[in-house]
């Protein structure tokens, strides 16, 4: 990972303290994220928009002589910039909430772990919209049912990110980043239209498998033409890696230790070391995983990025933790804060796995199972169709309903039921996990899910 030029940390640290030192200052820290980015969509071959930007977001905050502190944001990094959000941050200070009083993290000068993220060159827009011309026009090629790919773009940017405080820390990484994402649309005559996608994340534009996208979204659009639909009841369900890290992520509050503070958590706080799932499964966040594209070597606190494991066996081993929520906890904290007066704390790349040593007793596979289940490839609405601090979901879904081997496309339907529930009745968990774009799993079945078909 190399360090970025645009933003000299060491000399921005030095001006900030000479400048809150003439302002008697004594504990402040400043956190940025600047990014340059191009991206690009298409409409039947022509430009439908083509867009680059820069965008810069300094957070700086300030602890006054009685330990309140006052946040102010800015993009001018100029002296009179810098000075005026101190002054503006020690103002804001006095109306500082005393019973949300965040410190610099105790890890925020602690070593930091070794990152593989080599910059790759940018292509430039242009480029990007040849490629993208050619990705649409690929997919439109591939049956004659699809008529358009409404939703597609190509992007790719440069980011860099900082965290500085007044006691010695300097956190700074450059990375590059690109994505691809398709997403046709299929219609016949007097047949529902069907729609689905793909998405693809390199480190280069260069590096996205273009052909594996299209691939992949054509796959899946034309595996849902023949649909039908779908009894309700009571189904053994198989969710596709991607499907069950999208539910795990709408419940991820079950796992954050801000959210347990808030009191809007399924957890308490002495969860911890309390059962919440089947003995052979386990959950990880491994934000520095070899798969996670957006690796960051820290947090927006300073704190290294860890690997930590969250349920081990089915029992509960830890909270994603702020410097904050630790204290709280009487713990150190885990890479996962964001920055502010009240700090936030979210998961960075969840994988799960089988529990060393452990097995189901079960040996189902969706390729080969005989019995009748259904198969949830893709998980809708999940803002407005989860209740994360009641456990309950009620999700439109894609997906078929397999029998004898036969897959049949789910015309429309919802799968329904509770988060705890599932994580205990959860029957098997494949051998063979798979890299995604929100992080790693196998496939997983469930029994008895709720499945309500269209009236």
């Amino acid at each position: 990972m190399s360090n970025t030029n645009s933003l000299d940390a060491a000399a921005l640290r030095d001006r900030l303290q000479l400048l809150a030192n003439q302002q008697g200052i004594k504990q402040w820290d400043l956190g940025a994220a600047c990014s340059d980015d191009c991206s690009v969509q298409v409409d039947r071959g022509e430009a439908k928009q083509m867009k680059a930007a820069q965008r810069s977001s300094i957070t700086v905050r300030v602890w006054n002589s009685d330990g309140l502190v006052g946040i102010t944001s800015t993009t001018d990094l100029s002296n009179d910039g810098l000075e005026q959000a101190l002054v503006g941050a020690h103002e804001a200070s006095r109306f500082g909430n005393p019973d949300e009083i965040p410190a610099f993290s105790p890890l925020a000068t602690a070593p930091l772990p070794a990152l593989d993220r080599p910059l790759k060159q940018r292509q430039g827009i242009l480029p990007l919209l040849e490629t993208l011309r050619e990705a649409e026009a690929d997919l439109l090629g591939r049956h004659d049912a699809i008529q358009t790919v409404p939703y597609n773009g190509l992007a790719e940017s440069l980011s860099q990110s900082l965290y500085l405080n007044s006691e010695g820390a300097l956190r700074q990484m450059e990375r590059t980043q690109a994505s691809l994402y398709l997403y046709a649309r299929a219609e016949q005559s007097g047949r529902k239209p069907r729609s689905s996608g793909a998405v693809r994340l390199a480190l280069g534009s260069s590096d996205l498998d273009v052909q594996g996208c299209i691939q992949e979204a054509a796959d899946r659009t034309i595996s849902h033409l023949d649909y039908r639909p779908i009894e309700t009841g009571t189904y053994r369900v198989c969710f596709t890696p991607e499907a069950f890290l999208s539910l795990i992520g709408a419940f991820s509050s079950m796992l954050n230790a801000r959210a347990v503070l808030d009191g809007v958590s399924l957890s308490q706080r002495d969860s911890v070391g309390s059962k919440v799932a089947v003995p052979f499964f386990s959950l990880h966040d491994d934000g520095l995983h070899p798969g996670n594209i957006g690796a960051a070597a820290f947090d927006g606190e300073g704190t290294p990025t860890q690997k930590l494991c969250l349920i081990e066996g089915g029992i509960l081993s830890s909270f994603l933790h702020s410097e904050a929520t630790a204290r709280a906890f009487n713990v150190k904290p885990t890479g996962h804060a964001g920055l502010g007066a009240k700090v936030s704390v979210g998961a960075d790349w969840f994988v799960v796995s089988t529990t060393e040593g452990t097995t189901s007793g079960s040996n189902l596979d969706h390729h080969t199972a005989s019995d009748s289940f259904v198969l949830v490839e893709d998980l809708s609405a999940l803002h407005a169709g989860v209740k994360a601090s009641q456990g309950s979901f009620s999700l439109p879904f894609d997906g078929w309903l397999v029998k004898d081997g036969v897959k049949s496309s789910v015309e429309a339907a919802t799968v329904a039921g509770d988060i705890r529930t599932l994580l205990n009745t959860i029957l098997q968990l494949e051998s063979e996990s798979e890299v995604t774009t929100r992080g790693v799993c196998p496939h997983v079945w469930v029994e008895g899910l709720s499945i309500t078909g269209e009236a």
